[in-house]
């Protein structure tokens, strides 16, 4: 009996939540663990760690049972236009506040989609605008400004 790939694109998911699992666990290691009662700053990555791990595990060992629909090409859009975008908003909210950074990243994150429907875009940003701001600058009282004026 041999083992053959069915599903590469599990396979390959796998062992990027095995890596990411890798990752955390490794850059946590020097924070105090703590309880589960009184968590140290290496509590959380270290058991995130651990289940991205597993959740790769299952995944990779899925790609040997069920068949998948191959990889396609990288997708490079979505990958420079919401990293501009992140670094647009990083560099807004010290220029221009939490309000206009936060548009610039929610349209600029829709644009890097294959469909950009402007009704729904205004929308959704007016919805996560004030949804954020009460959480963020209300709720938990975050000190950002919310515009270059204020």
């Amino acid at each position: 009996m041999q083992l053959q790939i069915k599903s590469k694109e599990d396979f390959l998911s796998g062992l990027m939540f095995i890596g990411f699992g890798l990752a955390a666990i490794i850059a946590s290691r020097e924070y105090p663990m703590g309880t589960a009662m009184r968590m140290g700053p290496g509590y959380f990555p270290t058991y995130v760690g651990g289940l991205l791990i597993l959740f790769g595990l299952i995944l990779a060992a899925q790609a040997f049972v069920s068949k998948g629909e191959g990889v396609a090409g990288f997708a490079w859009r979505p990958v420079l236009v919401l990293s501009a975008a992140f670094l647009v908003f990083g560099f807004a909210m010290d220029h221009v506040g939490f309000i206009p950074s936060l548009v610039v990243l929610i349209v600029g994150s829709a644009l890097a989609g294959k469909e950009f429907r402007i009704i729904e875009v205004v929308i959704l940003t007016v919805v996560m605008t004030v949804a954020s701001v009460g959480i963020f600058i209300y709720g938990i009282e975050l000190p950002f400004r919310l515009f270059w004026w204020s």
